[in-house]
């Protein structure tokens, strides 16, 4: 199966509808490029099977295929009701407590003394996904009094958010530290943190993943927005999750922080996912709206590296399709002449490092040369990503040694990620990055290359190379 010919990536979520090998197939044949295996829902065994079934693919087609785990996180709800469900109307007063029976019109267990512990009067209360509202106006270290805003059905185990409140909880539960154990032994390439709120919870989570795999912050917190630039800092991917981040802000603001994540990842050179919802009436419908399709483009007139299928993909009628359609508003928005008109403005981070200057030189040379490809040399992935951050004219064809990194590199925007051999003099990089070229079908006999990497070779974080070749 040859190379994406298209420079944003595809991450397709497996479910029910998308588990089997033959499935799995078509859909990368489709346009998938990296797939999630979501940690809310399904056994080890069934994830194992999933996983099994990627690398069996991944071999047939002899392209790197990338895997991300997403952690469950934290999840805040409220107890049970002794009917089932109780009605809560708008003026009225209504309890949390930490009283385990079972609830009614006036009260409901809340089993989260964390969350009593950064209430304060007047704090609103969301109830599942933000349908009903509460106003907390009296409480203390096991109880909250408050007034219905906005009433409904409230019915058994609804989650709870607490918008613009710092929670005392770490982002990673028991269940998710065993999750991410098996996922490690597994073998995933990413791993997809949720629940972020500050820069330490990306911290606490690499020191557990180390060098194993690559650690994607979910923003899905008005808090950590407020900490922007330092989990992005600290993080090595960012997911824009749109799903709570819509839940906790109003509506009309989440467009806005969208565009200012993307663009703090974009000048941190760091891979960027816009996910949730991107498709939605494909679950049930075989084509998606207008509305949606104009979502998936403007994300990647954004020049986010990937987007995402979440339920389309995994318990959709349409996988399959859904996957093809984002391929096709990809393939559609790049061929738009406009489609890279406003991204000069993010190159022009500070650049104070050897590997950014030659990076930014290697822009230029592609911009105005017309070779036919970009080629990066990487042990550690640095100097791909570091390519990938100019987002070139040119694809960038990234060589490393280590399927791992391969595999990782596979998520980012206009990366073809391929395996090669080690390296032992400039000689012996030129070469193989124009063999690599020409048998991937990147640059034709006589073609120009811009070749990067670093010297001495296998060092992390020592690009210092720039060289055009003739292919």
């Amino acid at each position: 199966m040859s190379l994406r010919q298209r420079r944003a990536r595809i991450l397709a979520t497996l479910g029910p509808a998308s588990s089997t090998e033959t499935q799995i197939e078509a859909l990368v044949a489709a346009g998938a490029d990296v797939f999630r295996l979501n940690f809310s829902h399904g056994s080890h065994e069934d994830h194992a099977e999933r996983y099994a079934c990627i690398r069996r693919v991944e071999q047939k087609i002899g392209r790197p295929l990338g895997v991300l785990m997403d952690l469950q996180g934290p999840k805040l709800r409220v107890g049970t009701f002794a009917a089932g469900r109780v009605t809560l109307v708008a003026g009225t007063a209504f309890r949390l407590d930490m009283n385990p029976q079972a609830g009614d019109e006036q009260r409901v267990c809340l089993p989260h003394p964390e969350i009593f512990a950064a209430l304060e009067p007047e704090t609103d209360l969301l109830l599942d996904d933000g349908k009903l509202r509460l106003k907390v106006k009296r409480c203390g270290a096991d109880f909250a009094e408050t007034e219905v805003l906005v009433g409904g059905v409230l019915s058994d185990r609804k989650g709870v958010n607490v918008p613009g409140v710092l929670l005392p909880i770490s982002a990673l539960t028991e269940k998710d530290r065993r999750d991410l154990d098996f996922g490690l032994q597994l073998g995933v390439d990413w791993v997809a943190l949720s629940f972020v709120q500050r820069p330490e919870d990306v911290t606490e989570a690499k020191a557990l993943v180390g060098d194993r795999a690559w650690v994607m912050a979910k923003l899905e917190k008005p808090s950590a927005i407020e900490h922007l630039n330092a989990i992005v800092a600290a993080a090595d991917g960012i997911m824009v999750a749109r799903g709570d981040l819509g839940v906790e802000l109003p509506a009309p603001q989440v467009p806005v922080l969208q565009k200012r994540i993307v663009a703090a990842s974009r000048r941190a050179g760091k891979p960027v996912v816009v996910a949730t919802q991107m498709l939605e009436s494909m679950i049930k419908a075989p084509v998606p709206t207008r509305a949606e399709a104009s979502d998936v483009a403007t994300a990647i007139y954004d020049g986010v590296d990937a987007v995402m299928l979440s339920a389309e993909s995994a318990a959709g009628d349409y996988p399959c399709e859904a996957v093809a359609m984002m391929h096709s508003i990809i393939h559609e928005v790049e061929a738009d002449p406009g489609w890279r008109s406003n991204w000069h403005g993010s190159r022009n981070a500070q650049r104070q490092s050897t590997p950014d200057a030659i990076c930014s030189a290697m822009w230029d040379v592609a911009e105005y040369s017309g070779c036919a490809a970009t080629v990066a040399f990487s042990v550690s992935g640095f100097s791909v990503l570091r390519a990938a951050r100019e987002r070139p004219r040119t694809p960038v064809l990234g060589l490393t040694p280590d399927p791992a990194i391969a595999r990782r590199l596979a998520l980012v925007w206009g990366v073809h990620p391929v395996v090669s051999e080690p390296l032992d003099s400039v000689d012996h990089m030129i070469h193989c990055a124009c063999e690599v070229a020409r048998q991937q079908g990147l640059a034709d006999t006589g073609a120009t290359l811009v070749v990067i990497g670093g010297i001495p070779f296998g060092q992390v974080g020592s690009t210092n190379l720039l060289h055009i070749a003739r292919v």
